[in-house]
């Protein structure tokens, strides 16, 4: 049964992923947990192609670049901001620096949403991230607490022989690979 509705977010992971330089080939580091996710939106990338001829709309179809993404997050991870981001812990003093020169890595987004009938697993394949935006405000009578704002693009890559930018579970995922957050989508390392 397919669910009629979706609502929440859980469950977010990022992969760290590396494209072989000698013959393409893309790897995937094991998941790592983001906890404290808000709110994630999505915006389409890619304007729609038409062509014009004999006075009238010839041919038109959508151009597919990924997407232009928000995560809000209670805390971003130190792992995500040295593997995503470039940004380097000092194993002496613990401190955790912003570097500004840093590239940023790749990497695919897994999360989840949930539904009137079970939950969707999604993975976008191929992101990369922008420094995240950073604020708080004074405490008052009451706490407000304030998440951050991670911006990315999710850009299409080669996968398989394909060119894809996410994949999702279904009704029909069968138990083994729905039960595996890594399978539903990342080829596994060699």
């Amino acid at each position: 049964m397919a669910n009629r509705v979706q609502f929440g977010l859980k469950n977010v992971h990022f992969a760290p992923l590396t494209v072989n330089q000698t013959d393409g080939t893309v790897t995937y580091a094991t998941p790592i947990k983001m906890p404290g996710a808000v709110e994630l939106s999505l915006e389409p990338r890619g304007d729609m192609v038409e062509f014009y001829a004999d006075d009238m709309l010839f041919y038109s179809a959508s151009n597919n670049q990924g997407y232009e993404g928000t995560l809000s997050i209670a805390n971003i991870p130190v792992e995500f901001l040295k593997e995503a981001l470039g940004e380097e812990l000092d194993e002496t003093d613990g401190v955790l620096s912003e570097v500004a020169n840093a590239k940023g890595k790749p990497f695919a987004l897994l999360f989840e949403f949930d539904g009137d009938v079970k939950a969707t697993r999604h993975v976008l394949y191929n992101c990369t991230a922008s420094r995240p935006t950073i604020g708080s405000q004074t405490k008052t009578n009451s706490v407000e607490v304030q998440p951050n704002e991670l911006t990315f693009v999710a850009a299409p890559i080669e996968l398989d022989g394909k060119i894809v930018v996410k994949a999702k579970t279904t009704e029909q995922t069968p138990p083994n690979i729905y039960g595996c957050l890594v399978s539903i989508g990342l080829p596994e390392s060699p």
